[in-house]
């Protein structure tokens, strides 16, 4: 029997125990469950590497303006589904001091999270043309998101954008906008899981053919401003976050409270909508909702279905630490650096014990350090990897489970504080010495 970090026989009980169909293919909540049950049974820490947990305090701002809110009595009464107006208006401020773009406070709504945005917008995007009933994923890309679709019984289809970069994107997009059933696309910019973050060009091409097949953009920014080779943290100063709201009116985009401002337990996000798509009519959106006027029909349809709006007092603290952030005095950017430093000791450790940098390239550039990493071991496939390194101490997701064609794992640098590294170090030498025999390991190049 192998001496591993983690005791074997114990992992391999719970894994039985668990009832999941193949480790490797198991969601994330699922590994996290297993997870802190193999803790709890051996008494041992692991490096958590398999979600994405912000690792970050709150900034007080939000905190405060929160308290004060509750206090104020706003607990007793329902939110305006629409948003509370100062929330309306620092949405609005914000995209155009962070994404150079004007949107009227009216397009900008907030939402239970990113989550609730992204499945208000596939019910919406999916049903205002009834020849279009397909959503297209550039992957790599949130599992989740595919999961809302099947629940709603919405087809979709995707492809791993790894190969089709810079022009070459081109093409591929148009193989499936060509078809005529694509209502809309989405990806994510910075890409979770890989950290792929869009050039200038790309977006272009993405926001010309949403132009040209009339499709809607679904821009996931869940790790606003998160590519952190450059600042984008100045308002009303360039650089700013890209987007593809600069090639194309028929965009949604998705802002997060989760990730860059470190507000996730408390469920907020927003929903950005192009001045020009939330005027626009479809009559086929009469089918599902009391509205054919695009907007309308998204806040009166699913948003006020799904939650009734989101929480009175969460609103006034996003308001208040979003204000703080358009008046320049805070941050945010700054205080989330800290991640990308994380992942440039964390892929030194890796790729110092076999492992490969999986998507490491953003066309001519090297791939920056975030919020996420990806890496293989050779003669691995993802979901096997996943399954083994429990037994190390280590848990991360598959790269299977994102719609990738790519065999590897997502890691996360979010929980994984400094005082781990020599534990992560030391338990992949250990991994490495047990399997580097029957494998030829290559070079790391990138790091």
């Amino acid at each position: 029997m192998r001496q591993t970090p983690i005791d074997f026989n114990t992992v391999n009980r719970l894994k039985t125990e668990s009832g999941i169909a193949g480790i490797g293919k198991a969601s994330i909540r699922e590994l996290v469950k297993l997870v802190g049950q193999i803790e709890a049974a051996t008494s041992s820490s692991f490096v958590r590497m398999e979600m994405g947990v912000p690792g970050l305090k709150t900034p007080s701002v939000a905190i405060d303006a929160e308290i004060e809110a509750l206090r104020s009595g706003v607990a007793s009464i329902y939110p305006s589904i629409e948003g509370i107006p100062s929330l309306k208006t620092e949405l609005s401020r914000f995209v155009k001091n962070f994404l150079d773009i004007e949107v009227a406070e009216e397009g900008c709504i907030p939402t239970v999270g990113s989550m609730q945005g992204g499945m208000a917008a596939f019910m919406v995007t999916s049903r205002y043309d009834k020849d279009r009933d397909t959503i297209l994923f550039i992957d790599p890309g949130f599992p989740v998101q595919k999961t809302q679709l099947k629940m709603l019984g919405i087809s979709y289809e995707s492809f791993d954008v790894y190969n089709y970069r810079g022009e070459k994107l081109r093409a591929k997009l148009e193989e499936y906008l060509q078809q005529g059933n694509i209502s809309s696309i989405l990806y994510s910019n910075p890409n979770n899981p890989s950290w792929v973050c869009f050039t200038e060009k790309e977006l272009q091409i993405i926001g010309e053919l949403a132009t040209k097949y009339d499709a809607i953009i679904i821009e996931d920014l869940a790790y606003f401003a998160m590519d952190f080779r450059k600042d984008m943290s100045v308002p009303g100063k360039p650089a700013f976050q890209p987007t593809v709201a600069k090639y194309t009116d028929n965009y949604m985009l998705l802002v997060s409270g989760s990730k860059a401002f470190s507000y996730a337990g408390q469920r907020i996000g927003s929903m950005i909508i192009s001045n020009a798509l939330f005027k626009r009519q479809f009559p086929d959106l009469k089918r599902y909702f009391m509205n054919d006027i695009f907007g309308k029909a998204v806040i009166f349809g699913p948003i006020y279905g799904l939650s009734s709006g989101v929480a009175h007092s969460v609103q006034y603290g996003f308001a208040a630490l979003l204000k703080a952030v358009n008046d320049g005095k805070y941050n945010f950017v700054s205080d989330v650096k800290v991640y990308g430093e994380r992942a440039k000791v964390l892929k030194r450790i890796f790729t110092e014990n076999g492992f490969e940098i999986v998507y490491d390239r953003d066309e001519d550039q090297i791939l920056a350090d975030g919020f996420y990493f990806t890496v293989n071991y050779p003669s691995f496939t993802g979901e096997e990897l996943v399954e083994e390194l429990l037994y190390y101490g280590v848990s991360a997701i598959s790269l299977s489970t994102t719609g990738s064609d790519k065999e590897g794992i997502r890691a996360c640098v979010s929980q994984v504080k400094p005082e781990q590294f020599e534990v992560l170090r030391e338990r992949l030498e250990v991994f490495h010495a047990h399997h580097q025999a029957n494998k030829k390991i290559k070079p790391a190049s990138l790091v």
